[in-house]
């Protein structure tokens, strides 16, 4: 399995599939924060309105306690903590990335995830967004 790793980590083409993973991740990151904007959001801040509307009329943070009053308003509150949640933890991950590189564990997993994606070959979902026609 060294011989493997080590023969893979030379080849040019390993790398620029595993590089091609790592986007495709990160879009579909995006993708799934999107999908939450897009969904959950509208129906969160919909049932919230009266008290949006009472927060744009007499701000204070008892009445932003109030909006985000998990026993009173819980599937809004939960829909809205939802997408910051998400939106939060993807805009970390890819900082950390660009500002530090990905860790050493993410570069095996993704390694590890082009290899069975190879191994597995034209069947495997992934297969046309990683490999390609190479």
């Amino acid at each position: 399995m060294a011989n493997d790793t080590e023969s893979t980590n030379l080849d040019p083409t390993f790398n620029e599939q595993v590089e091609k993973l790592h986007r495709l991740t990160v879009w579909a990151r995006w993708f799934a924060v999107g999908l939450a904007w897009a969904t959950l959001a509208p129906v969160s801040l919909w049932a919230m309105r009266s008290q949006i509307q009472l927060l744009l009329d007499y701000f204070t943070w008892a009445a932003l306690r109030y909006t985000l009053n998990i026993w009173q308003n819980t599937w809004p509150t939960l829909g809205v903590v939802v997408c910051v949640s998400m939106t939060v933890a993807v805009l970390v991950w890819q900082s950390r990335n660009i500002l530090f590189g990905r860790s050493r564990e993410e570069q095996q997993r993704l390694e590890q995830q082009v290899r069975r994606i190879r191994k597995q070959g034209p069947t495997h979902p992934m297969w046309k967004w990683v490999v390609g026609n190479e």
